[in-house]
């Protein structure tokens, strides 16, 4: 069943067919290591992804229609967590962010692994893309969401 964003599917076939969940571990802090520093201007409160014990901000922007997405945290898993969503929901307009079934979480076979609190962290940031997705949908592009 697909996501409905090719490059999410990708990664979740990918770490869906992986049997080994040390594999799986290696892939998700070779994501974290990929991802790009977060602005200073963004590590504010309204980026903060809240239920997660770490520290995680995501920031989505729309342009021309499209999102793109810019987080950090400052644990390793967590920010592989991270990375890995920033990069399954990159260039998805927010219909599509929105209409994503979180069930795609199970598919990767990381829960299985995670901690509960992670595992809940996980879908926290999830739920936190799908509500600035939901926002930015309905304000001006190329502005960060307010909440």
């Amino acid at each position: 069943m697909g996501t409905g964003s090719p490059a999410l599917d990708r990664i979740v076939e990918r770490l869906g067919s992986t049997a080994d969940p040390k594999r799986r571990y290696e892939y998700v802090l070779w994501l974290a290591k990929k991802l790009p520093p977060l602005p200073e201007d963004y590590r504010q409160d309204v980026f903060k992804v809240r239920g997660c014990v770490s520290q995680v901000y995501v920031v989505g922007q729309l342009q021309e229609g499209r999102l793109h997405w810019q987080g950090d945290s400052d644990a390793a898993i967590t920010k592989g967590l991270l990375a890995l969503l920033i990069e399954g929901l990159e260039g998805l307009t927010p219909a599509q962010v929105e209409a994503l079934d979180p069930a795609f979480l199970a598919d990767t076979g990381l829960q299985a692994s995670l901690t509960p609190s992670r595992a809940n962290g996980f879908l926290n940031i999830f739920r936190m893309m799908q509500a600035q997705a939901r926002s930015l949908g309905a304000t001006e592009p190329g502005t960060p969401a307010d909440f």
